[in-house]
């Protein structure tokens, strides 16, 4: 399947100030340039069915975020690029004592100092002052502190659909055999059982039907020695570039040779310096593209450098047309037309780059575990699809192509 074109209604709403859209103030979406560059299709190549999946897709990201916030408007709020972030806390790296009294001078209050365990640096939480948004805080605190770094907690999304709600069930261990692979998700139930899981929200860990059922593909295509970070629990602000920062920390110390991610947000500091760090020490981080369509802004954590991004193919091999992008593309997977495990158990038809994700890490781990190396053993797997070699549909080619699901 060949990239979308992309039309001027669809740019136009995206580039108008995300602030508009909602009735916010100051803030804006994510850079769009780019995405023209981007796309291949003539227009009269281009199916009028095709043309409004895209224009919903990028409505319907609008429409989330706006109800994300109208509804949890007690945890959530907008940071200064329009973003969902935790409300009222920023995170801080490079500061040392001098620059806390400034920041503390200034109105910030320091709620925790938080060690990434197995990664080596520390984050500061901070407080924002009393009655100032977010948006203004960050850019206060930018201003009070020029040497150090400075970011909002941002929200990261689940990448795919079970067509269910999370159901609370108890977890087991599992076989501890294999290469060590992490997952950082929702937990999932005593039905995909897991060597150890470990929470990093409020309620966590918390079993939820999409934690299940990449448990249940990552166990299905051959990893054995899973560990989970459980990043959602029952915390509405869950999901956390904090959160997920320290369960990769965690799993890092664990031994985790790959690390799989189905989650997708915004750019982060705090985050992308915890998988920049988790990569030095050999860790293989695998993330889905999301499931925003085309006209979506790049992808995090996949598209962040070195990080494995995986797209999604149906039954017939073809592109989902709602996967998202990221600023590269490594590899596709089956991600419709396939099968996982519930919270309960039960076996539940799934749909989204999420579940891409775990095909391609497990057959990473596998090859670790064999002794080879693990982007030969999966370019060799690799099926070439659309335009010979590498392309910006399928990346390398189709990795797992007769996985489906279990």
């Amino acid at each position: 399947m060949r990239r979308f074109f992309l039309f001027s209604a669809v740019l136009a709403m995206l580039a108008t100030p995300l602030a508009a859209q909602l009735g916010l103030p100051r803030v804006g979406v994510p850079p769009v340039k780019g995405v023209l560059d981007t796309a291949t299709d003539a227009l009269d190549e281009t199916t009028a069915e095709t043309r409004r999946t895209v224009e919903r897709l990028a409505r319907e990201r609008l429409r989330n975020i706006e109800r994300l916030v109208q509804r949890n408007n007690d945890v959530i709020e907008l940071d200064a690029r329009g973003e969902p972030a935790r409300r009222g806390e920023l995170l801080i790296m490079g500061s040392d004592e001098a620059s806390i009294a400034k920041a503390e001078a200034a109105g910030f209050t320091l709620i925790s100092r938080e060690t990434m365990e197995g990664l080596g640096f520390e984050v500061l939480r901070v407080r924002v002052p009393g009655g100032m948004d977010l948006d203004d805080a960050e850019e206060l605190l930018s201003a009070t502190l020029p040497e150090a770094e400075v970011s909002a907690d941002n929200l990261h999304f689940q990448s795919g659909d079970t067509g269910g709600a999370t159901i609370m069930m108890s977890a087991s261990a599992a076989a501890r055999g294999g290469t060590p692979v992490g997952m950082i998700d929702g937990a999932p139930g005593k039905a995909v059982p897991v060597v150890e899981m470990r929470g990093f929200a409020k309620g966590a860990p918390y079993p939820s039907n999409h934690g299940s059922a990449v448990a249940s593909l990552l166990a299905h295509a051959g990893a054995e020695n899973i560990r989970v970070a459980d990043v959602y629990g029952t915390d509405k602000a869950g999901g956390n570039a904090l959160a997920i920062a320290k369960g990769l920390g965690w799993l890092t110390a664990r031994g985790s040779k790959v690390v799989t991610i189905s989650l997708v947000g915004p750019r982060n500091a705090v985050l992308e310096k915890a998988i920049s760090a988790a990569r030095r020490k050999g860790v293989v981080v695998v993330a889905a593209v999301g499931n925003d369509g085309p006209a979506a802004p790049p992808a995090y954590p996949a598209s962040y450098d070195g990080v494995v991004a995986v797209t999604a193919v149906d039954g017939k091999r073809r592109a989902l047309i709602e996967a998202g992008r990221a600023l590269h593309l490594d590899y596709a997977a089956p991600g419709a037309d396939i099968y996982g495990r519930n919270a309960k158990g039960k076996r539940i038809k799934l749909r989204g780059t999420s579940f891409a994700t775990p095909l391609v890490a497990a057959r990473a781990a596998r090859a670790i575990g064999s002794g080879r190396d693990w982007r030969d053993a999966l370019d060799g797997e690799a099926e070439d699809l659309g335009s010979k070699g590498h392309d910006e549909t399928y990346g390398r080619g189709l990795v797992c192509g007769r996985c489906n699901g279990r």
